[in-house]
């Protein structure tokens, strides 16, 4: 009964959902180029606000528990599992003074209303992870502007989403990368449940009723760790023991 009540309220979401991305598309061209970064960063936030609103009709309620006091001052490294594209606005919306930017598929650069736009120009990094000799020096030059702007870098070291929640080996050569980069970050783990189940029966119906959580783990000094092997063990222990399947 559910799954048939979902198909109504499924094709409700999408219409508000395509609205949202249409609307706010010319409203972050405007602020972005007459009105500069803060601007554009200000209508970036308010659209991740909008979209999460957009899931209510589907029933799905964020839980996103935070206790820690991070700094503004140093930059961080967002390190998370990954379990549906509604890991994202989440994690703008509730880190937003942190100003978090995204590695990203080169194919989500284009074609997307407002969503292409922001990784575009917002400061998001686009790679080609079939192709080593562009997406290497991308992730580069993304940790040098990380570094540099005190902002925070989002990563997914699973590499690509789980679709049942189990959580896949972390693949770590870009955490690796970004370490190098940015010498001062504050390492920040976060585990992700949930998610999954907006897409468990496909883009169409989706799921009712998700209540999808963010576990925030305490910050890890990135310069404390002199062996980073040790380090990304100790990152990929804290987010799976907190995700349940």
């Amino acid at each position: 009964m559910l799954k048939v009540l979902s198909y109504p309220l499924t094709c409700i979401y999408y219409l508000l959902f395509g609205l949202t991305l249409v609307i706010f598309h010319p409203i972050q061209w405007f602020c972005f180029n007459v009105l500069g970064y803060q601007a554009h960063k200000v209508s970036v936030d308010i659209l991740q606000f909008c979209l999460l609103k957009c899931t209510h009709v589907l029933g799905t309620r964020f839980t996103f528990n935070n206790p820690h006091h991070i700094s503004t001052e140093k930059p961080l490294i967002i390190v998370a599992n990954h379990q549906s594209l509604y890991d994202i606005s989440p994690i703008m919306w509730y880190m937003r003074k942190h100003h978090a930017k995204f590695i990203s598929k080169m194919e989500l650069g284009k074609g997307i209303p407002s969503v292409s736009y922001n990784l575009r120009h917002g400061g998001s990094v686009l790679i080609d992870r079939k192709n080593p000799r562009q997406s290497l020096p991308a992730i580069m030059k993304f940790g040098e502007y990380i570094e540099a702007n005190n902002r925070a870098a989002v990563i997914f070291p699973e590499g690509t989403r789980s679709k049942n929640g189990v959580p896949k080996p972390f693949q770590t050569k870009g955490l690796e990368m970004l370490f190098k980069k940015i010498p001062s970050a504050l390492i920040v783990p976060i585990s992700i449940n949930n998610s999954w189940k907006m897409l468990q029966y496909g883009k169409f119906p989706m799921g009712l009723g998700t209540h999808i959580t963010f576990t925030v783990h305490k910050p890890l000094e990135l310069a404390t760790f002199a062996n980073k092997k040790d380090l990304l063990e100790t990152i990929e222990t804290t987010i799976k023991k907190d995700i349940h399947p």
